[in-house]
């Protein structure tokens, strides 16, 4: 049977949806950080029209599910569960940094990533990954923390950077002290979503989750209102 798997994200500043029908990947994106509501819509009706589908006739629904903005990751699932519920599909959310090492893989064929997003307020968004015959291997799990807290779980060999982290924090690559090339994969994109699918992994709409990392955003007050 042709898979038949329809992906979205929003979860940062980069806005994408594709269609993967068996082999062959249908995909929009666009770098649009407040305009996710008003694009995301119409590049599912392009890649559905250009893969002569309907969502009634897609095996399941992937989407961001983080970690990422809170308010595009809430704006990617909520779209998501919405095309989901009308055409009954069962829904599967992909890690946005799994996906950014999905994108080193797809452009450079490399097996180990680390991955780093900007999480505002001096922290990042972080995992390392490495390729094996079973697929991504989170080695160190995903997490936020600042930079000098991030975990390393192995070193040997160049590691591909990708993620906005790296210039946010130009000093984590000396700090981590391993070798690193950058890859030019900077977000996540619904292209690489739609080859990590699972289908065992799947849940019904009323049960898709987004995974933030960050529990509570802390923040603080302008002066005079405290």
């Amino acid at each position: 049977m042709t898979l038949k798997i329809l992906a979205v994200d929003t979860a940062t500043e980069n806005c994408s949806v594709a269609l993967r029908v068996g082999d062959d990947v249908i995909h929009r994106s666009a770098i649009a950080p407040r305009e996710h509501t008003t694009k995301i819509l119409p590049m599912v009706d392009e890649v559905l029209a250009e893969g002569g589908l309907s969502l009634s006739q897609l095996d399941g629904l992937a989407f961001g599910r983080g970690p990422g903005s809170f308010t595009g990751v809430r704006i990617g699932i909520g779209i998501a569960q919405g095309l989901a519920f009308g055409a009954e599909l069962p829904m599967v959310g992909v890690s946005t940094l799994a996906a950014m090492a999905q994108a080193c893989y797809r452009e450079h064929q490399v097996e180990s990533v680390l991955t780093a997003i900007d999480a505002r307020m001096g922290e990042l968004y972080w995992a390392q990954y490495r390729r094996d015959d079973q697929g991504w291997q989170a080695i160190a799990p995903e997490m936020v923390a600042a930079p000098e807290q991030v975990v390393v779980a192995e070193r040997e060999g160049t590691w591909a950077t990708a993620g906005t982290g790296w210039d946010a924090y130009p000093e984590l690559s000396e700090q981590l002290d391993l070798a690193t090339t950058p890859s030019g994969v900077l977000y996540p994109q619904a292209q690489d979503m739609v080859m990590l699918v699972d289908l065992n992994e799947s849940v019904t709409p009323d049960k898709a989750e987004p995974v933030y990392l960050r529990d509570k955003v802390t923040w603080k007050k302008l002066p005079g209102r405290e």
